[in-house]
């Protein structure tokens, strides 16, 4: 593939894309296939600038990114068979590039969807509507281990359920933006965003000028707002916190990251009581009642009163004081049940159901293993399926039918036939792939987006997200826990 090296200096030597071959049958989110010389229009400016580059100059300032992670203690705890290790998150160099009229048409279907998954679970913990017309299979919802019948009832502050999401979308071999996955529990992954963009802003600081890079520094400000927003109480600033699990969660670095930004205190379960149905923080200054909780403890060891009696990570009454009107928590209790991967299919429905609209975001063709027919075909051809487990997440408990072995085929289908309501099975996209750092130069490598959007009195979504890529030559899987790691994304200006 031709490189476009129009501003390197002669004496330079190799210029970074140089040989760069995108894959076959690939979407490359730099170069097209068709065009002038091959690079699309969104990525031009970032392209000429790295192409000025030495492969030399590139080393270095990439030493110097790695250094400054280091420095700033950006980790993640990946979990194994030997226990925990706590890592430095890779991250590569080379941004993906979005062209921000594209950009506009992704952020409409995340808000129309974000509405919807709104709409289900008010539905799903009130009336039930849309189990009692037939729309969602009532088993499935029942079936979810993540549904909390406790909650029956409960409604929380102005209607909220869903304040932070996190929605993982892959491009097809087409190029079309197609969502993948609904995460509307406790999502990650905004810190290293933030952390991501202060590197590439000191590591490229004249293509931001000529780029016009969206910028993505006020998400704290607007969770902020937004917590602000759903908090009980008529005006004013309100009292906020982050409920971690401690330091031994694999997310806490962003745990702790978030409520320094958003400026509020990090606090652990033990640090919190509730009396008469009111949270309050042990402070040096006595009692102080909170009035929202960003809680990043999961909902079954929230509230040992009503989940699991033995948690030392959650307040006892805590569900109590929130069906009181008392808190808020963010995101809601019980939210589980619209992201299981069970549900998944069912979204386009509760659109054209709630909204009546058609769907802006398309979304991968899935099996639902509970259902016979489904189970059936998805046995049938399981070499040809991606197969998911409903309960497990980060890239565990999935099977990559084209490349699994004879042994691994025949173990997936004994655990689908012995709990099929467990797995759902997807055809494999051809995920598109970015241009990306590796010890051979520069090599497409595949990758996904996790668009992040907040919810208060109305949705914002960070323009961008976190662009999570494969490292490992020919990998689908871009998960952290599997070797994957980040990109910054430039959502970018291209009308003038």
């Amino acid at each position: 593939m031709a490189s476009s090296d129009r501003s390197r200096p002669a004496h330079a030597g190799r210029a970074l894309f140089d040989g760069y071959a995108p894959l076959e049958d690939t979407w490359d989110e730099f170069y097209a296939r068709e065009g002038s010389d091959g690079i699309r229009r969104a990525a031009r400016p970032v392209a000429d600038h790295l192409n000025a580059l030495s492969r030399a100059d590139f080393r270095r300032l990439k030493r110097l990114a790695d250094e400054t992670f280091l420095r700033s203690g950006i980790t993640f705890t990946l979990y194994d068979k030997k226990g925990s290790t706590e890592r430095i998150f890779p991250f590569d160099l080379i941004p993906r590039v979005i062209d921000e009229r594209e950009w506009k048409q992704v952020e409409k279907g995340i808000v129309q969807r974000i509405r919807a998954l709104n709409c289900f679970l008010a539905d799903v913990y009130g009336d039930q509507r849309i189990l009692e017309e037939g729309v969602v299979p009532r088993f499935l919802v029942e079936g979810s281990k993540a549904f909390r019948p406790e909650l029956m009832g409960v409604r929380p502050p102005k209607d909220v359920w869903v304040h932070i999401a996190g929605i993982d979308l892959i491009r097809d071999g087409e190029g079309r933006f197609v969502v993948l996955e609904d995460n509307l529990r406790v999502p990650s992954g905004v810190s290293y965003v933030l952390e991501n963009r202060e590197t590439m802003k000191k590591t490229y600081p004249e293509v931001f000028h000529d780029s016009r890079v969206a910028a993505v520094e006020s998400y704290p400000h607007k969770l902020r707002e937004a917590m602000n927003a759903v908090a009980p109480g008529e005006g004013g600033r309100k009292r906020m916190v982050v409920l971690t699990p401690g330091p031994y969660n694999s997310a806490y670095f962003e745990h702790s990251y978030l409520a320094r930004r958003i400026g509020c205190a990090l606090v652990q379960g033990s640090d919190l009581f509730v009396d008469n149905d009111r949270v309050y923080a042990r402070t040096t200054n006595g009692p102080t009642p909170i009035d929202a909780i960003y809680r990043r403890v999961d909902d079954e060891f929230l509230d040992p009163k009503v989940f699991r009696s033995d948690s030392l990570m959650g307040v006892e009454g805590l569900i109590g004081a929130w069906a009181a009107g008392n808190v808020a928590i963010v995101n809601a209790v019980g939210n589980g049940v619209a992201d299981d991967k069970g549900i998944y299919p069912f979204v386009p429905d509760m659109i054209r159901f709630y909204l009546d609209e058609d769907i802006l975001l398309p979304q991968v063709e899935t099996r639902v293993c509970a259902r016979d027919d489904d189970c059936r075909q998805v046995l049938d051809r399981l070499d040809e399926y991606v197969v998911k487990s409903v309960n497990e997440a980060g890239g565990y408990g999935m099977l990559m039918g084209p490349s699994a072995s004879k042994r691994e085929l025949k173990e997936f289908r004994k655990r689908i036939e012995a709990d099929p309501r467990n797995f759902i099975a997807q055809p494999r996209i051809e995920l598109s792939s970015c241009p990306t750092w590796t010890s051979k130069g520069v090599e497409p490598r595949r990758v996904d987006l996790r668009p992040f959007a907040i919810t208060g009195d109305d949705t914002w979504v960070l323009p961008g997200g976190l662009t999570r890529v494969a490292l490992r030559k020919g990998s689908y899987v871009v998960n952290s826990s599997q070797g994957g790691g980040s990109k910054d994304t430039w959502v970018v200006g291209t009308g003038r």
